[in-house]
């Protein structure tokens, strides 16, 4: 079972708000209480923190869908829900966070650095907080905001002073292995180190850390063998240590050959030209290994960097190893101070920024795009036509509806806001002041139905009453029934005409 991963893929949800509660005080003796509808909770964020106990991602690659707790919904009797919990996700240091696209979003080194990768959404006002003068009962209440959801590729880069390079069964974890505590797996066979192994090196009074990786071969700055996974886990090294096999059997090999091979592939892979390099010629207790150090020692002082004969079976030269890299990391700690916390950015807003941009879109529609809009459209409840009402108002207060006019949208034309498509009316959103009416309902949403009005249909009963005045008459008086007669032909065809009225109004094929 893999106990070190070093990459993973995270697919993570933040909670989700609560809706807001839409009630209305109810208490005896109290008719007119008033709104009393809570806000909704906050969704839970999601954030990675550097722990210094954590050295793998394997938690994540056994657990890859993460989602924060949602927030709760509001209530009666001015009652707000309870926030989600958010989740905090320990990372090691060194953790790099790509989003889908390979962007990096942040680069998590320093215990206790945090990055808040998910944000929860917002919880729904209630409707107590959506009274106003004029809308003193609201009939709705917002809906709780979405979560965000995101996927996102974690990267640990090892963070070391020194960085050991080498070909396979050059040494490497030999090496690491006696001069700290780490415990490598060492083999007679190329490509034992599949995974880095970080040791705690101590030399005097200075102390460092030195990263043993997966051995290099000519053609791993383009992915062959375990290279990308090797030069990875170099990149944060203060010092490069070129390992170099003193004793190789391989037929076409030697160590100056190997050296140009192993700076090759760094200088292909880039960003690694100004690490300061030393030379260890490994192997020397082998037979003719001390001979061949001392033949190519000139040489690779030539290039200028520092070569050390050591033995890690017999441990032979590594006090001078050691130090000299405790040297080499002291000098670049000097140079390069300790980076100084992050700061808060603050970016003003523009004093021309409406907070929403409008987009032509090919099939004659219009895209609007803005943070507001988005969110108010999410958290309307498109069930309740006063919820719309009110959005509409929202929209028509930052200028949207004006901004499409300008853009040259017509009644009927497709409009998107948020993932949601609505037909434009701008008789509708034109800034009417609102009317109050009943709770749940928007006057100025209502259709305009083809049916007869009330003074018509009370018309309609009057004369219906009136015929059978008439009736009743002409029954007891003489010569009453031609006139009778008359009347309920005359009457009858106006008390016709409004039942067919009333008729059409109810008559749905009709409208």
């Amino acid at each position: 079972m893999a106990t070190f991963v070093d990459r993973v893929v995270l697919h993570l949800q933040a909670g989700n708000g609560g809706h807001g509660c839409a009630s209305v005080h109810r208490e005896k003796f109290k008719p007119l209480g008033g709104p009393d509808g809570g806000k909704g909770g906050h969704g839970g964020d999601i954030t990675f923190v550097v722990d210094p106990a954590v050295h793998t991602l394997l938690d994540f690659h056994f657990h890859p869908h993460v989602k924060a707790e949602n927030g709760k919904g509001g209530a009666g009797a001015n009652r707000d829900g309870a926030n989600g919990r958010g989740l905090i996700l320990k990372v090691p240091d060194g953790t790099v966070v790509h989003s889908a696209d390979g962007e990096v979003l942040a680069d998590l080194v320093g215990i206790g650095a945090t990055f808040d990768v998910a944000r929860g959404g917002r919880g729904g006002r209630g409707n107590a907080a959506l009274a106003n003068s004029r809308r003193k009962a609201p009939g709705f209440a917002e809906l709780g905001e979405p979560g965000e959801q995101v996927d996102v590729v974690l990267e640990l880069k090892s963070v070391a002073d020194v960085g050991l390079v080498g070909f396979p069964s050059a040494g490497k974890s030999s090496l690491i292995a006696v001069i700290s505590a780490a415990k490598p797996k060492i083999a007679d066979y190329p490509f034992t180190t599949l995974v880095p192994n970080l040791g705690v090196v101590q030399a005097g009074e200075h102390t460092f850390t030195v990263a043993d990786v997966p051995g290099l071969i000519p053609g791993a700055a383009t992915g062959k063998g375990l290279g990308l996974e090797f030069l990875r886990h170099i990149e944060r090294c203060a010092v490069l240590v070129h390992v170099i096999d003193m004793a190789t059997m391989d037929p076409g090999r030697d160590p100056l050959a190997d050296i140009d091979a192993l700076e090759a592939e760094l200088a292909e892979y880039g960003g690694l030209a100004d690490r300061p390099r030393l030379v260890a010629l490994n192997k020397i207790d082998v037979p003719d290994g001390r001979d061949l150090a001392e033949i190519v020692r000139a040489d690779v002082e030539a290039k200028g960097w520092p070569v050390y004969e050591i033995s890690a079976a017999t441990r032979e030269g590594l006090q001078e190893l050691k130090y000299a890299m405790a040297a080499a990391v002291v000098a670049h700690r000097a140079a390069n101070p300790p980076p100084e916390p992050t700061r808060a950015i603050v970016r003003p807003k523009a004093v021309n920024d409406t907070g929403f941009l409008i987009e032509a879109d090919a099939d004659g529609g219009f895209t609007v795009h803005g943070e507001k809009p988005r969110r108010w459209v999410a958290q309307t409840n498109f069930d309740n036509d006063e919820a719309i009402g009110y959005l509409a108002d929202r929209l028509a207060r930052i200028g949207v509806e004006d901004a499409l006019a300008k853009a040259g949208a017509v009644p009927g034309c497709p409009v998107r806001i948020g993932g949601r498509e609505f037909d434009w009316q701008p008789s509708v959103y034109a800034g009417v002041e609102y009317v109050p009416g009943s709770r749940g309902g928007d006057t100025r949403l209502e259709e305009s139905l083809n049916r007869a009005s009330a003074s018509q249909r009370l018309a309609a009963r009057k004369a219906r009453r009136v015929r059978f005045e008439d009736l009743a008459a002409g029954q007891s008086t003489p010569g009453a029934p031609a006139a009778a007669a008359e009347g309920v032909a005359t009457v009858g065809a106006s008390a016709a005409g409004a039942d067919d009225a009333d008729d059409a109004a109810t008559d749905p094929d009709a409208l």
